[in-house]
């Protein structure tokens, strides 16, 4: 029998499983561009054809995208395919929201616990400095802060569970529903009361991560998902209220 040659494996497929792996772990996000060929070249110790091998193979995957005389940039192809047509969906069946939230729910309080079992001493420091931004941001006026700050601190959280599946479902659901995470701060933010009880809970969430207890940590992102959900129902009806209120007084409602 003859004995089988050992395989050989090129070194610019192991770079582009490098970067693959960056790309699911989120050290690599969508829309990140990648640095300098010089640079990275002595960031990853190969020659720069040996990186631009790998790049084109992740290009031609759709991973990558290069840009003519811009660079190179992490593409969203993770999450395009699940967003794009729940999207469209989502205009067209307002039924789907409660189902989404449901959904969030799962998945973030899964997230938050596991996060709280495997949360290294490095993402603990990053979730410190994400909280510290948003809690600051929170005793502000600028919404659009707030709303940065507060998808960065759940980003965090779900990239502190290690596990890339709830990476990118999480950063999918986030652009998926980023017009009413919107909506819904800038109506919690008029009401000082609910918008310190929403504070509240991201330090509850916070705190139970950063001191490794799962269980508290699930049950405080299963409680804040449904304060959200009420929140968004009471904006809905106050809405309601006021269409039908205009349209007693004969006044057209846009």
């Amino acid at each position: 029998m003859i004995p089988s040659r050992p395989t050989v494996i090129r070194i610019s497929d192991s770079v582009a499983g490098e970067l693959e792996k960056r790309i699911l772990e989120g050290s690599l996000k969508a829309g990140d561009r990648l640095p300098s060929e010089r640079d990275f070249a002595v960031e990853l110790g190969v020659s720069r054809p040996t990186l631009r091998e790998a790049i084109q193979k992740l290009i031609s995957k759709g991973l990558l995208a290069s840009r003519h005389g811009g660079g190179t940039f992490v593409t969203n192809r993770l999450e395009a395919h699940f967003v794009d047509p729940w999207q469209e969906m989502l205009s067209g069946h307002p039924m789907l929201h409660s189902d989404l939230l449901e959904f969030r729910q799962m998945l973030e309080s899964h997230a938050a616990y596991l996060a709280a079992e495997r949360a290294t001493n490095v993402d603990i420091e990053r979730l410190d400095a994400l909280y510290a931004t948003l809690d600051s941001v929170y005793g502000s006026n600028d919404i659009p802060a707030c709303i940065d700050a507060d998808v960065a601190f759940h980003q965090a959280i779900a990239e502190a569970a290690h596990n890339v599946l709830i990476v990118h479902m999480n950063a999918s659901l986030t652009r998926l529903i980023h017009g009413h995470i919107s909506a819904n701060l800038e109506h919690l933010h008029a009401r000082p009361q609910r918008w310190d009880q929403l504070r509240s809970q991201h330090y509850t969430i916070w705190q139970a991560i950063r001191d490794h207890q799962p269980d508290i940590a699930a049950r405080a992102s299963r409680d804040h998902i449904e304060f959200v959900r009420q929140s968004m129902t009471n904006a809905n009806k106050e809405i309601e209220n006021r269409q039908s209120a205009l349209r007693r007084q004969g006044e057209i409602v846009a």
